[in-house]
């Protein structure tokens, strides 16, 4: 079992608050944490995939709650909705903390009437598919060194045609057991039809289920660039609001995230579109039909699928942080850009820039010095991560960093 360091942070969570949910998408090793979590504290167990169990709760989620145990895990719960609201009431009886840990597949976030029924009873926690460092048993803490600059001159051993295929492995534990590229992709195929035939059909009526395997696979293609609906919509005859609509569905389900655009009161001619990324570069490379090989030889995709790899990479430690950050990314109509704008409270500010290459010039810099100019007292470093050798600095808190630095400690 792979180390989670998200578990601190449900253990801490069950300590103050009556419900606890932990969401992400499925397969991301949501179940197997609550339940180590829960068999420590002698949590019951019960969970909305038994069709039995599923069937009593929709039937009469009130007494079904009634005949629980003081402590019980509820896993996959979005295929309950109607029990949110009973657990309210019950939690609104019984405050002590702890009482519901709850996993689920979908976002109740995204929903909401849900949401709201919980709020300020419900701590929410993310999991996501496994990190390069916790692949690694590796406790890094580069957010934090982002924020404090803190990159000495050193040199790592270049990663090479080895990065190709860790973006290929992707973070999903079940995929990780996989010895080969095709059984891998097998699993991912897998994996998709059951996402769209359990959790998008218990979230939504919509009749073309069948398209929504193939609209992920065209956003895989424009995964880490501005989101372009007309693109999107084009090989399937559909409006863009329903396009729109679509891929609402696919984030609700974890599959498909925005990377919102940062705005500054310094520039007026910002991009206000949003990124689109994959929730998992092994998808995309799974979605896109490549392997380490493959996509070592295509060095435009590569980049593409590297820079998707690094926003989750830092999703998934921001999630985990002791003071998580917001991510956004940065693009004037000049086209100066930074993939990644790193946000801590109000008063700290850093830029991510990613590279495939083996090297970095200084004209690789020109879109974190306009941030930093942009962002003032606030701006605290800005990095280049890229395939190489050496993490060297380029004056006034700008470092190259070879990326292997995002993971090993």
């Amino acid at each position: 079992m792979y180390p989670r360091f998200a578990e601190s942070r449900l253990e801490e969570a069950l300590e103050d608050s009556p419900v606890v949910l932990l969401h992400g998408p499925r397969q991301s090793g949501k179940t197997t944490l609550a339940r180590s979590v829960g068999d420590r504290r002698d949590y019951a167990y019960l969970s909305f995939d038994d069709p039995a169990i599923l069937s009593a709760a929709t039937s009469d989620p009130v007494g079904f709650l009634g005949d629980l145990p003081d402590r019980v895990i509820l896993d996959e719960v979005q295929r309950v909705p109607n029990l949110f609201t009973p657990i309210k009431m019950t939690v609104d009886r019984d405050r002590r903390p702890g009482r519901f840990l709850l996993t689920g597949s979908a976002n109740v976030l995204l929903v909401p009437t849900l949401a709201d029924s919980l709020a300020g009873r419900m701590d929410i926690l993310r999991l996501h598919p496994l990190a390069q460092s916790e692949i690694h048993g590796q406790d890094n803490r580069f957010l934090d060194r982002l924020f404090q600059a803190d990159f000495h001159v050193r040199t790592l051993p270049r990663l090479g045609p080895a990065l190709a295929d860790i973006l290929c492995a992707g973070g999903y534990p079940s995929a990780l057991t996989r010895t080969t590229p095709r059984r891998r992709a097998a699993w991912y195929r897998d994996f998709l039809e059951t996402i769209v035939q359990r959790d998008v059909r218990d979230l939504s009526r919509i009749g073309s289920l069948e398209m929504l395997p193939r609209l992920l696979e065209v956003a895989a293609g424009q995964s880490a660039r501005l989101m372009n609906l007309s693109d999107l919509a084009s090989p399937f005859q559909k409006a863009r609001a329903t396009i729109r609509a679509y891929i609402t569905l696919l984030e609700r389900v974890f599959l498909l995230e925005e990377l919102p655009p940062w705005h500054s009161n310094r520039l007026s001619r910002l991009v206000k579109t949003p990124k689109v990324h994959l929730c998992d570069s092994g998808l995309a490379c799974a979605l896109l039909d490549v392997d380490g090989v493959s996509l070592w030889k295509d060095k435009p995709l590569l980049g593409q699928v590297l820079e998707t790899f690094v926003f989750q990479e830092l999703r998934r430690q921001g999630d985990w942080n002791e003071r998580p950050p917001r991510l956004f990314h940065f693009r004037d109509r000049d086209n100066y850009e930074v993939d990644m704008v790193v946000e801590r409270g109000t008063q700290e500010l850093a830029g991510v820039e990613v590279k495939a290459s083996a090297t970095v010039t200084a004209a690789d810099f020109r879109g974190l010095r306009k941030l930093r100019d942009a962002a003032g007292d606030r701006f605290r470093c800005g990095v280049v991560l890229y395939d190489g050798e050496a993490c060297v600095g380029f004056g006034d808190g700008l470092f190259a960093v070879p990326i292997r630095m995002l993971w090993e400690a």
